[in-house]
């Protein structure tokens, strides 16, 4: 078993209220509960020794390991494979899509020999509130359970066990056709044990869990090239979304480093508006109605909370329950991933002012009717006094979408997105005829686009800037400026810009989110390329006619997904995945810039199949 294994290393599975990681190894070395949120259970990856981890499988070192999702579902299948035989681990979490917190949750792990005989070893080693809080086990007919303060944990096994101190471990041998499960379940202090459960009932569960994954990603309308990507990055999404609020979180993760031994570790298992809004955008663009919906009813919550307040209509990140977030601590007893210190817990970027957050909201949720028109006249009256808002303060500066923390600034992409919310609130008006101050309205979003493209603009660039006055950072947020409609994707000024990105900030056609030489950041160390800015790039190519560009970033992007389809928030300098896992910006962006290539490159075709060299200049197919 490796003390830290590659972040990439990692399946992920999840009852839509929580989730946990699964290394190719058999460990469950990540897992939090009863919330995203909530203190962990097992945390092995920010602390080999005092973290926790639950591991189900075979010696690796006898022979080789392979994970892999059953198809189009959240099923998690780890095989082992040795001269004596094949053996499979599937691990997965009952789905509960129910609008009511559960504070039962249960991670069902089940092994089976497919070839010859197979030994599999289990060990259990709960740590608590992320190690700091001690436990009991008591040893019961069928198991045992761990008690800790406020929390119960249920261990039901046809393995043998034997007490290890207060943790478990044993072994089995099965021969093919066998199988053996292990149930844990996570409940409160007062919570009852589950029913023992049997060969048959797990059985069941497996399948309703495989029908119900299935069931839902079949309801999208994605049809293009990718969908075997798009499929998972879609479940990957479904898996980040807490159902009793329909709150997306970032990652199910926290504390994993953007470069290890740095300092970038953030704790992401929150609702970022910006996040969420794309998120359930790229979802709405695959034909995931509900989620926008009731992703629409959580939003327009928090803004009736601010109502009558002083100070911002929205913070930047709530907890998926819509309550603030809490201030930022650091977890000093962790060693962190591979040394990685400090584990940080909460976000104290969560006080920031971030003006980007109205307009990716309002574009998420302008585009389709049944959204637009969910929220009614009440609705509607809630988002016009946060348009009013936003028209006395969208003229200053701010710590910008990278939350940075060296001071604010006048960022263009906030700006830009300033106009995109007024942009869509006018449409929105004059679609469904509600009453607003489309005067003012109009006056802020033209003011806006007058400033970005006298001040956002660096002559001696050729190419929109970070932020206004200083230096001309690039800065690939603006890949989004085409898309939200700010500038024509084809526009010169445009295509001068992505000129120079590819001069500044691609690599090996991956992309950066600033120049790598500046660190707006405010903190030490470096960081990888950036994920989300990948498939930007590509989805601003795929617009600007540059095809081929395009399509050999897209597929070459898609090369460092890991073995089971998941992404994290970075690509290092040797091509490994670092920060948080998996990341929600990143499969968003992987599902937009597929469609956006897709209607591209059909588009083309239709003309005749012209393609496109790295210019956009058309030659022949």
């Amino acid at each position: 078993m490796d003390r830290y294994p590659p972040i990439a290393e990692h399946g992920l599975i999840g009852d839509l209220q929580t989730a946990a990681l699964v290394s190719s190894q058999g460990v469950v070395d990540w897992f939090a509960a009863p919330r995203f949120d909530s203190p962990s259970i097992f945390a092995a990856l920010l602390d080999h020794d005092r973290g926790g981890f639950f591991r189900l499988g075979p010696d690796a070192s006898a022979g080789t390991c392979k994970q892999l999702y059953y198809p189009d579902t959240a099923l998690l299948v780890t095989r082992f494979m040795s001269p004596d035989g094949v053996g499979e681990v599937i691990d997965w979490m009952p789905p509960n899509n129910s609008r009511t917190p559960s504070d039962r949750h249960t991670l069902i792990r089940t092994a089976r020999t497919v070839r010859g005989t197979v030994r599999f070893d289990l060990e259990c080693r709960p740590r608590f509130d992320y190690g700091r809080a001690a436990h009991r086990l008591d040893l019961a007919a069928d198991g045992a359970v761990f008690r800790a303060p406020g929390i119960t944990a249920y261990l039901q096994s046809s393995f043998p066990l034997e007490r290890d101190g207060d943790d478990l471990r044993g072994s089995i041998t099965l021969s093919v056709g066998q199988e053996a499960a292990a149930v844990f379940t996570v409940c409160d202090a007062d919570g009852e044990a589950p029913p023992p459960p049997t060969v048959t009932g797990v059985t069941e569960q497996l399948w309703d869990a495989a029908d119900f994954w299935q069931q839902w990603v079949h309801g999208s309308n994605y049809r293009g090239r990718w969908s075997e990507m798009v499929n998972r990055s879609a479940i990957t999404l479904k898996l980040l979304t807490y159902a009793p609020t329909g709150a997306p979180v970032a990652a199910a993760t926290m504390g994993l480093p953007e470069q290890v031994g740095g300092e970038r570790n953030w704790d992401y298992r929150y609702t970022w508006v910006r996040d969420g809004s794309l998120s359930v955008r790229a979802l709405l663009d695959l034909g995931f109605v509900e989620e926008a919906t009731d992703f629409t009813h959580w939003l327009g919550a928090r803004l009736r909370e601010a109502a009558g307040r002083d100070g911002e209509p929205l913070q930047i990140m709530y907890r998926v329950d819509g309550e603030p977030l809490v201030t930022e601590e650091i977890l000093d007893h962790l060693e962190g991933y591979r040394g990685s210190a400090p584990v940080r817990l909460g976000n104290a970027a969560s006080d920031q002012l971030q003006l980007d957050i109205y307009g990716e909201a309002l574009y998420a949720l302008s585009e389709g009717r049944e959204i637009a028109t969910q929220a009614g006249y009440r609705g509607w009256k809630v988002m016009t006094r946060t348009l009013d808002w936003l028209a006395d303060s969208w003229d200053r500066p701010d710590e910008g979408i990278w939350e940075t923390r060296g001071g604010r600034k006048d960022f263009t992409y906030s700006r830009v997105m300033c106009w995109a919310a007024f942009d869509r609130g006018l449409r929105m008006a004059t679609q469904f005829s509600r009453p607003a101050d489309t005067v003012r309205w109009t006056e802020a979003r033209d003011a806006i686009l007058e400033q970005v493209m006298a001040r956002g603009w660096s002559e001696s660039a050729r190419a929109y800037v970070q932020h206004y006055g200083g230096d001309a950072i690039l800065d690939a947020s603006l890949l989004l400026m085409p898309r939200v409609g700010f500038v024509a994707p084809k526009d010169p000024s445009w295509l001068s810009t992505l000129d120079a990105m590819d001069r500044t900030l691609v690599s090996d056609s991956l992309v950066y989110r600033y120049d790598p030489a500046a660190s707006p950041d405010g903190l030490r160390g470096s960081e990888g390329t950036f994920s989300l800015c990948t498939f930007l790039y590509v989805d601003a190519l795929a617009r600007a006619g540059r095809l081929r560009p395009a399509r050999y970033t897209f597929q070459k992007m898609l090369t460092y997904a890991n073995h089971v389809g998941l992404f994290a928030e970075e690509v290092g300098p040797s091509g490994e995945q670092l920060g948080n896992f998996p990341q929600a910006f990143t499969h968003l962006s992987l599902i937009t810039a597929a469609c956006t290539l897709d209607e591209a490159l059909d588009r083309a075709r239709g003309r005749g199949g012209a393609r496109n060299d790295a210019h956009g200049h058309a030659d022949p197919a």
